[in-house]
């Protein structure tokens, strides 16, 4: 039947058959074939928009079959193997249809960087390890007019700039303000990364991060590795009493030890369980490297036990961060096995010869951002092909086309779509690989986000966010010298009903995005 419906729907789609003689052939096969009904024409629907001859998958029903979708509004109205009418009609055979892709871990909150993401078929990208804070400044990273959906959780970096180094930046892109009250105050630079919190300002933090909360953030963003001088037992334990007393989950870059240590996932393991709060361990293979099998068996025995607790992976084998981070202040040579030729500087793609040229760089661009080789493909592999691992970017900050980051931001969606299509994946089937692009990324997060109810899913009734992609063109171009090179085969991308990506071109003009924030929002400003 969806043979005879694939050949019908390019028929009725490419030749000059009237509607009725359309209805007629239709009927003819439905109650000939299988016995189902069509409606007479008279009494046909006519939705704004209808996608037909699609190969359809929709990871929480199982359903991967051709089929027709109606839209109305921001809203799937009606899949069918039946005939639709609607105003815009447009044939995807095929192409396959998804829903659009959700990126829990997402820096690039720009204009561009949503851009960049949704021609990877992205249509919401979360800022959740970082955070945003106060969570009202989120719209403004856009300018108020976003392409793609995005949210936010409580930045803890943010708030420890806040109370240690009197400044406001509520995200990584935003600039710096001096908080006028306290501008006459004297602080250490860096001193909210090094400098343990006194009695008073663990209750401003604390303070803060239940404002955040109560004002619509996603959970708490938790850049554990990037303060491990400065976060004392008390402040852990103080973040995940909010979390938990929130029902709220922790997002959390762990501590890196010497490669395959274990002790930054277990540390956070145990504070989950004590305080019964859910957690989210970002880029599990960048934290793991080659103890990637270990730690994903602890992640499996945590839940076995009882934890709430999912992670996430992207389909590079190199990170990055600012040549300032922590880890660089430690034996990074160790901890990740590499040396000098083994990091890039990423505005030029240029290698670090030696400790000179290091030293030289870190000094005069502290913000600067490296790219440092670390990781191996089996690592990689091993956490994309797990079944519960959530397929992440870590998308860098990103401002305009004349800065060079990391490429995952740009392709990491349609790189592990084309690893599928190349067989590089060898226990999952494309509905599932989907699934950890859409469905588990909504899961984690619809029990305090209502919204994610109806996203991720390729239902009637859910959100019109769409992602339509060729799987013989599906592709990353992106690479570590190029990597502002947009994907390719993302055909069509339907934010909110409305089209971001057609024909695979950006629409002008098109920003449908929405802001995310949780249900609870139990005050109307934060501060």
């Amino acid at each position: 039947m969806q043979k005879l419906n694939k050949r019908l729907t390019h028929r009725t789609t490419s030749t000059n058959f009237t509607p009725l003689a359309i209805s007629f052939i239709y009927a003819f096969i439905c109650l000939t074939l299988i016995g189902c009904s069509v409606e007479s024409p008279k009494n046909e629907e006519i939705y704004d928009l209808v996608l037909i001859g699609g190969r359809v998958l929709d990871p929480e029903s199982g359903f991967d079959g051709i089929a027709n979708i109606a839209i109305q509004g921001k809203t799937i109205k009606k899949i069918s193997m039946e005939h639709l009418s609607g105003k815009e009609v447009i044939n995807v055979e095929g192409l396959v249809v998804t829903p659009g892709f959700i990126d829990l871990h997402s820096h690039a909150m720009s204009p561009l960087g949503q851009q960049l993401q949704v021609k990877d078929g992205v249509t919401t990208a979360l800022e959740l390890e970082a955070g945003v804070y106060p969570i009202k400044a989120t719209p403004k990273l856009f300018n108020g007019k976003a392409r793609i959906n995005y949210g936010a959780s409580v930045g803890h970096m943010a708030i420890r700039q806040r109370l240690f180094e009197f400044f406001e930046k509520p995200h990584l892109l935003s600039p710096r303000t001096v908080l006028g009250t306290m501008s006459t105050k004297q602080s250490e630079p860096n001193s909210a990364f090094i400098k343990p919190a006194d009695a008073s300002q663990l209750k401003g933090i604390q303070k803060h991060l239940q404002t955040g909360l109560n004002s619509g953030g996603l959970g708490i963003g938790l850049l554990l590795d990037y303060f491990s001088a400065a976060l004392s037992k008390a402040e852990l334990d103080m973040v995940f009493t909010v979390a938990a007393d929130a029902d709220m989950p922790v997002f959390v870059h762990i501590r890196r030890g010497l490669p395959g240590d274990t002790a930054g996932l277990l540390e956070i393991i145990i504070l989950a369980k004590k305080f019964q709060a859910s957690v989210h361990i970002c880029h599990i293979n960048g934290a793991a490297m080659s103890g990637i099998e270990e730690h994903l068996k602890l992640v499996n025995s945590a839940r076995a036990d009882g934890v709430d607790i999912t992670t996430e992976a992207y389909p590079y084998n190199a990170g990055s961060t600012k040549i300032s981070a922590a880890v660089f202040n430690k034996d990074w040579q160790s901890i990740f096995g590499i040396s000098y030729g083994d990091v890039e500087w990423a505005e030029t793609g240029e290698r670090f010869s030696d400790e000179k040229m290091w030293n030289e760089y870190k000094r005069r661009y502290p913000d600067g951002q490296v790219i440092h080789h670390y990781g191996k493909e089996p690592w990689t592999m091993l956490s994309l092909q797990e079944p519960d691992v959530i397929v992440a970017s870590d998308a860098m900050p990103i401002r305009s086309l004349n800065e060079r980051v990391h490429p995952r931001g740009i392709g990491t969606f349609s790189r592990v779509l084309r690893k599928f299509f190349d067989n590089s994946f060898n226990n999952l089937t494309l509905i599932e690989l989907i699934g950890k692009m859409t469905l588990l990324p909504a899961k984690r997060l619809e029990n305090f986000a209502p919204a994610f109810t109806k996203k991720g899913r390729l239902q009637v009734g859910a959100d019109a966010d769409i992602t339509v992609f060729d799987p013989t063109t599906i592709s990353d171009r992106a690479t570590y010298k190029s990597p502002l090179s947009s994907s390719i085969g993302i055909i069509y991308v339907l934010v909110n009903g409305d089209f971001v990506v057609k024909d695979a071109n950006i629409v002008k003009d098109s920003y449908p995005g929405s802001f995310i924030r949780s249900a609870n929002l139990s005050m109307l400003t934060d501060n």
